[in-house]
């Protein structure tokens, strides 16, 4: 049983992040535990960037779907030797959510629900519209083999909110930022609200751990929507390593990364693990499927704890900057791609797959450039009211 998304009509087809991402917030420095000074967590960056490549394999050649009709073929046959490993990319999303976990605990740390939200918004949305305002237009295109979303479906995309209307997805891994923006919510009620202190967070860990324990074992819709329980475990273990990273090595902190990678893997191997059937595209091994995850969390808490501070190469924050729109427009332009350099070039696969993810990193970059640089600040300017000493002055009245 695949864990991605249900299926969607023509235009919008399934993922499984992120981001993670996180599907989107890149904060530019971490605070560091007290006593040192804020630096760039430039590994991290590069982590984002490596667990959205693993869903773009994924979606370009290890799962069938409408990506077969880019291929002309189901991408098994394509990459005969790779599509099985390809098949595991998948697991980049819950990579994405333990990255999430990390980054929205340290970004949400200080801040006020304004601050909070308005970080938020200005981070995800002038991208996210960039890009279904993109695919929209190129899949309306004559030319284009899959049919657009329905201009009604469309605009609701804009919103973010298209997953629990049941509208038609634009973007087909639209679905992990519904996931992350529940996620926001309850960070935000329980934390950010009230003010994040070492006690309280442990606490919203261990709770929504135990909330969604429970919720699952209900068996209650409506406890599923809000508690999460297959996806809660990869945010949690995050928070758990950004307070080792805040506050050094400490058993509580341990104990809540400890529970959340056991029910992570459980959840991981759940919903991707199925008995070896000829009619599924790929059969995963449960043994792999654990490894992977558990490489994800070792690769943030080796983040969190400097080990890989050695890595603080520069490009490796335009890599992070790069990872959310990339994430954005990989799939269904991708496949786009696909079917142009395959059907009308006629170029050998060997090359159509580089070049497809090579042209998806252009375009992010220039959505990051002019896109996210440009707009991300005003947005985030207009949604902050001005200081009391950035108020105009009232004239005073003559007598």
């Amino acid at each position: 049983m695949d864990h991605t998304a249900p299926p969607l009509r023509t235009a919008t087809l399934e993922p499984k992040l992120p981001p993670l991402g996180e599907a989107g917030p890149q904060p530019p420095a971490s605070p560091a535990a007290p006593g040192r000074p804020p630096v760039r967590l430039r590994a991290l960056d590069g982590l984002r960037l490596l667990a959205a490549m693993m869903v773009c394999l994924y979606h370009y050649g290890g799962r069938d779907g409408e990506v077969s009709r880019a291929w002309g073929t189901s991408p098994r046959n394509v990459f005969p030797d790779w599509s099985q490993a390809f098949a595991y990319g998948s697991l980049g999303v819950q990579i994405f959510f333990v990255i999430s976990g990390f980054v929205i605990c340290m970004s949400g740390w200080g801040r006020g629900l304004r601050a909070f939200a308005v970080s938020r918004v200005s981070r995800l949305f002038p991208a996210y519209w960039a890009a279904v305002v993109l695919v929209t237009a190129v899949f309306a295109l004559p030319v284009v083999v899959y049919d657009p979303v329905s201009p009604s479906d469309a605009l609701v995309n804009l919103t973010m909110l298209q997953m629990p209307l049941g509208a038609d997805r634009v973007l087909g891994v639209c679905w992990t930022l519904w996931v992350e923006l529940r996620f926001y919510v309850l960070f935000a009620v329980f934390v950010v609200i009230p003010g994040a202190t070492r006690r309280r967070v442990v606490l919203f860990c261990a709770a929504w751990t135990m909330a969604a324990v429970v919720g699952d074992a209900a068996d209650e819709p409506l406890l599923d929507l809000v508690l999460m329980p297959e996806y809660a475990p990869f945010f949690v273990g995050g928070i758990g390593l950004y307070l080792l990273h805040r506050f050094g090595h400490d058993a509580t902190a341990w104990g809540i990364v400890a529970v959340s990678w056991l029910l992570g893997q459980h959840y991981a191997v759940q919903e991707l693990w199925h008995a070896p059937d000829p009619r599924f595209f790929s059969y995963r091994q449960s043994w792999v499927i654990v490894a992977v995850v558990t490489v994800g969390f070792a690769a943030v808490a080796a983040v969190a704890l400097g080990r890989l501070s050695w890595m603080n190469w520069r490009w490796l924050t335009v890599a992070g900057a790069l990872t959310y729109p990339f994430y954005l427009v990989h799939e269904h332009l991708g496949w786009a791609v696909i079917h142009a350099l395959n059907h009308g070039l006629g170029l050998p696969h060997a090359v159509v797959l580089p070049v497809t993810v090579a042209s998806m990193l252009l375009l992010a970059w220039l959505l990051y450039r002019l896109v996210e640089i440009p707009l991300t600040p005003r947005l985030k300017r207009a949604l902050t009211p001005p200081r009391p000493s950035d108020a105009p002055v009232p004239p005073v009245p003559r007598r």
